[in-house]
């Protein structure tokens, strides 16, 4: 947890053609990195994280009610989703 740990890194991510934000407890982490990259963002919840995360619910639905656009969400825990769709675009 950190915006500095992204600004930090913020020229490589924005180099990217897609991100995927993994990210559990409340799911922000897929809306802030939508509103600083001009690429897809694919968010994966995650079923770990500390607090009322209800094995991952609150990070979905955190997720799915994102308004920040570019933001696609998979399921709780599907990495392999993520990195498959992430590919196709790679691909495009």
């Amino acid at each position: 947890a950190g915006l500095h740990r992204l600004v930090a890194k913020l020229d490589e991510i924005r180099g990217a053609k897609v991100v995927i934000a993994v990210a559990g407890m409340e799911g922000a982490l897929a809306s802030v990195l939508a509103g600083l990259v001009s690429v897809p963002v694919i968010a994966v919840p995650t079923s770990v994280g500390y607090g009322a995360s209800f094995g991952g619910l609150a990070a979905l639905l955190a997720m799915l009610n994102s308004c920040a656009n570019g933001v696609s969400v998979v399921n709780i825990d599907n990495g392999f989703g993520a990195a498959y769709n992430a590919s196709l675009i790679n691909h495009l």
